[in-house]
């Protein structure tokens, strides 16, 4: 049985910033290693400087045992200021992962309330051979995953403030 095709995490978290900034910030895919406790880095590739369906980038990433991974990934959705979402693709252009970021009016005005999940696809990863030699490794993954999803919306909002730069 593959347990592993399909495991999920999702986070909800409120920041104090516009959604049209809050677009910016996830889409630079360039900053991310700014704020991301894993993802060391990134850039666009193939000629792509902004989100867009079938554009393409690639993330560096270090994990706490020291593992390194460089990643390709598809732009599925990007509808400013609304939707962004990618496929991770394993070395045999396989969906390894699907991430996604969904932008919603928050409760305070000028407010987001940021959605953001992760959705492990039917491709190889870390995480697949982390299960299959220990099931029990799976669960532990996807509560880092929530951990670091949840740190690194709040690094983005927190930078926005630490450096002058809300607007």
């Amino acid at each position: 049985m593959d347990m592993v095709t399909g495991a999920q995490v999702a986070v909800a978290l409120p920041v104090p910033l516009p959604r049209e900034r809050m677009w910016d910030l996830i889409t630079a895919v360039d900053r991310i290693g700014e704020w991301s406790p894993e993802t060391t880095g990134g850039h666009w590739s193939d000629d792509a400087r902004v989100p867009a369906p079938g554009a393409r980038f690639v993330g560096h990433n270090r994990f706490p045992n020291g593992f390194e991974s460089t990643v390709t990934c598809v732009v599925t959705e990007a509808e400013r200021p609304g939707t962004f979402a990618w496929t991770v693709l394993d070395d045999a252009g396989l969906a390894g992962s699907t991430w996604r970021y969904e932008l919603h009016e928050g409760d305070e005005p000028g407010s987001t309330l940021v959605w953001h999940s992760f959705t492990h696809g039917p491709g190889a990863s870390g995480a697949r051979e982390g299960a299959e030699a220990n099931p029990r490794t799976l669960n532990s993954r996807l509560v880092t995953l929530c951990r670091n999803m949840t740190t690194t919306i709040a690094a983005m909002a927190a930078a926005e403030f630490t450096t002058g730069a809300a607007r």
